[in-house]
């Protein structure tokens, strides 16, 4: 299930809803509605029912009457409705949403008569975009500043323990953007030779002797056949990475 919704509606109310439908739809007595709430209704709901509100997404308190809950889960609905066809079937890829600029870009870079200076300088841009979307998806922690009039601004501290690491020779191109967004952030390389289409070899690897106790943005332009990608994953977490520690930055991928 993609949201797990719990109705909380007030007992009283629940008893009610009961007696009036089996009254009037159904022709029944209220001592006979009442025995059976009593028997098998209210016996059910309490194993049964109300056990598993504890494993619900969202908690609605009032039920229908509840409007601000009902517009937030559509307005989620929607949200997931709009994402890219991706995200839908991952929910642990984020798609950095197109715009007009970026198409634009993304056609100059694939435009093979583009020249070399102008091949750099947008996809330089178009990677920028990428590192600045993943560290948006990084973990952060609340924090209070004063401001120079003496006021109180209630913000958001950048997560501290994080490096990049490179999938060399094209991750390469993504450190200076990751340079530019963190100040002295600490980047290592892993080379990975290919042998044929389906077989890779670890090369070389030199990574922070503290690596396992950081988040790591693992940087490769370009995804082919995910080997290479694959064997970086696995080298970050033999030496203690967890996997929902590494965001994986990729600007174009194959399908």
């Amino acid at each position: 299930m993609d949201m797990k919704i719990f109705v909380d509606t007030d007992a009283d109310i629940r008893l009610a809803r009961r007696i009036r439908r089996d009254t009037v739809e159904r022709g029944r007595d209220v001592l006979s509605v009442l025995e059976q709430y009593g028997r098998f209704v209210k016996p059910a709901f309490d194993d049964f029912i109300l056990p598993s509100k504890k494993y619900a997404d969202v908690i609605i308190p009032r039920g229908g009457d509840n409007h601000v809950a009902i517009d937030l889960i559509a307005q989620h609905i929607r949200t997931k409705l709009g994402q890219h066809d991706l995200c839908k079937l991952y929910p642990n890829v984020c798609v950095v949403q197109t715009t007009f600029q970026i198409r634009g870009m993304h056609t100059l870079i694939r435009d093979r008569d583009i020249t070399t200076p102008d091949f750099v300088f947008y996809s330089d841009r178009l990677i920028r975009l990428v590192v600045e979307h993943g560290l948006g998806n990084l973990p952060f922690t609340e924090k209070q500043v004063v401001t120079p009039t003496g006021s109180i601004y209630s913000g958001v501290d950048f997560c501290k323990k994080l490096c990049g690491v490179s999938i060399v020779r094209s991750g390469e191109s993504m450190e200076n953007a990751l340079r530019a967004c963190c100040k002295g952030i600490k980047i290592g390389k892993i080379l990975i030779h290919r042998v044929g289409d389906n077989g890779q070899q670890l090369i070389y690897n030199k990574l922070p002797s503290d690596i396992a106790e950081r988040h790591v943005l693992l940087m490769d332009p370009v995804l082919g056949t995910g080997n290479s990608a694959n064997q970086a994953i696995q080298l970050l977490r033999s030496t203690g990475v967890p996997e929902d520690h590494i965001m994986f930055l990729n600007l174009i991928s194959a399908p």
